[in-house]
């Protein structure tokens, strides 16, 4: 009868170490597999949700994610949409606990310059939000280069002609915090 005591309490002993075993591998596999998640996987997981953004340079922006591509958002709130380069996050607020699958296709290949170049092409009267502390030029996109872009600065309402440009100002990517278009 001892015998089988002494087998039974090592048996639990077996089994209990087993058990932490396994807890051990899980939590460790779980660890991996968040080691593994980037920030743009965790943004897919969360569009269509509200995000509070800080940028390095103090500026917030708030809004609905629309679009998530390989090195930017875009955040949109009523008519008004703001571009947002990860680059130039310093937090975001609001994003959920699912993962979502990677940018496939069009949003996968366009960079940064691709999406400033889409609101040159347009004339999109924007707000490029630059600098520390941010200083605000108000505008179009006049030229997009592989790594600055051109604003030039128009009031607002104003369509760009010559007679209403009163500067043309550029700035390189690395400076830019924001881009908010304006309907």
């Amino acid at each position: 009868m001892r015998w089988e005591a002494l087998f039974g309490d090592l048996e639990a002993q077996l089994a209990a170490a087993r058990a932490a075993s396994d807890e051990a591998a899980a939590t460790d596999l779980l660890r991996v597999e968040q080691a593994r998640v980037a920030l743009v996987d965790r943004l897919a997981g969360s569009l269509a949700q509200a995000l509070k953004v800080r940028t390095g340079n103090g500026q917030g922006f708030s809004g609905r994610l629309a679009y998530v591509g390989a090195e930017w958002l875009v955040l949109t709130e009523g008519q008004r949409s703001v571009l947002v380069p990860f680059a130039a996050i310093l937090s975001i607020e609001g994003l959920g606990r699912a993962v979502g699958p990677r940018p496939a296709g069009i949003h996968a290949r366009l960079g940064l310059a691709s999406a400033y170049r889409a609101l040159a092409r347009d004339r999109v009267h924007v707000s490029v939000y630059a600098g520390s502390p941010a200083t605000v030029s108000e505008g179009t996109l006049d030229r997009v280069g592989a790594d600055f872009l051109e604003v030039a600065l128009v009031p607002p309402g104003e369509y760009r002609r010559a007679a209403n440009v009163r500067a043309v100002v550029a700035l390189p990517f690395a400076a830019v915090a924001a881009v908010a278009s304006h309907p």
